[in-house]
């Protein structure tokens, strides 16, 4: 065999696993890539900030812990002054590949989702003007914010595009399917080949695809029978004002899923075996075995891919400048 004839069968090679992975719903994940690693050193230490709330201890990993899958693996998240959150977290792992953010995908990007818990009563209660005022009464803040704008100037848009970048990092590639897709026939089980199989033929690619398994569209929860629920969240229709997008959500990424228990929007169901009936249940109408449901879960479970590894990083000081916080008042 000639040294041509080599390199011709391995690009035949290349072009065929390629034109393999194309054709499947589901696509390989690949890490972020990180363009601007000051802005991401800023982003993540605001991430971990307790002070953007007004007791000054909630901050965004509290409901979307990096140490759970991105959430807090409650039914509802707990806020200001121990409130009940009105809906289940979504993990933020993977979240720059959804298509809006929130359950009812109020925000069109990760930008504009972190501004919200900020001044959110039930959340962080706080203001975005207290919470700019307490991040510039440090002098270390403001050299960061410097590095990266330009200028110390600390404003709302400057503080949530930082937090935003960091979040964006947060992708969860080389997952045992990932390795699947790419070729490795035995990176998965059996069963989670079968699973997978399955995954397709009873058509839940439909919503959940892409790189994300999820997260690209809106769907009816309850689209062949009706979901029962105690949580009054009414998805999209809180946000069109339209009947029609009444219990409409977005479709959850399906990455990391044994993580990011309980499930649903409600956070009403513990185990995927649980997660999976009720599903095939609601949307499909159709009742699967106790095999088949064995065979999702484990397909399931090899979604999980490699989490990011985090160094905590050091915040500045408060000062006599800073706003103290307010943990315990009688008021909101």
């Amino acid at each position: 065999m000639t040294k041509l004839t080599s390199i011709a069968i391995f690009i035949a090679g290349i072009l065929a696993s390629t034109h393999a992975i194309s054709a499947e719903p589901i696509e390989v994940i690949t890490a972020a890539k990180i363009t601007e690693p000051e802005k991401v050193e800023l982003g993540k230490m605001l991430f971990f900030e307790p002070r953007l709330s007004k007791s000054g201890f909630i901050s965004c990993n509290s409901c979307h812990n990096l140490s759970t899958g991105g959430v807090d693996a409650l039914p509802t998240s707990i806020g200001h002054h121990w409130q009940e959150g009105p809906i289940n977290s979504p993990t933020v792992l993977n979240a720059d590949f959804m298509l809006a953010q929130f359950w009812d995908g109020r925000a069109s990007d990760l930008k504009e989702q972190a501004a919200g818990p900020i001044a959110n009563p039930k959340e962080m209660g706080f203001t975005h003007e207290l919470a700019t005022e307490t991040i510039a009464s440090m002098p270390a803040y403001r050299a960061h914010f410097a590095k990266v704008y330009g200028d110390e100037k600390v404003t709302i848009d400057r503080l949530t595009d930082a937090i935003a970048t960091f979040e964006k990092t947060l992708v969860t590639p080389n997952s045992p399917f990932d390795q699947f897709l790419l070729g490795k026939q035995d990176a998965i089980s059996a069963n989670a080949k079968a699973g997978y199989q399955l995954f397709k033929d009873k058509g839940c690619v439909s919503c959940h695809n892409g790189p994300a398994v999820g997260g690209t569209m809106y769907m009816k929860m309850g689209l062949i029978k009706p979901f029962h629920t105690n949580n009054p969240a009414e998805g999209r229709k809180g946000v069109t004002g339209k009947e029609a997008d009444k219990y409409v959500f977005k479709v959850p990424t399906l990455r990391n899923i044994e993580l990011t228990y309980p499930y649903f929007h409600d956070g009403s169901v513990w185990t995927l075996e649980e997660a999976v009936n009720t599903m095939a249940d609601i949307q499909l109408g159709q009742k699967l075995s106790d095999q088949e449901v064995k065979e999702m879960v484990a397909f399931l479970e090899a979604l999980t891919g490699e989490q990011p590894q985090i160094t905590l990083p050091i915040l500045p000081p408060s000062n006599k400048d800073t706003p103290r916080p307010v943990p315990f008042s009688s008021n909101n």
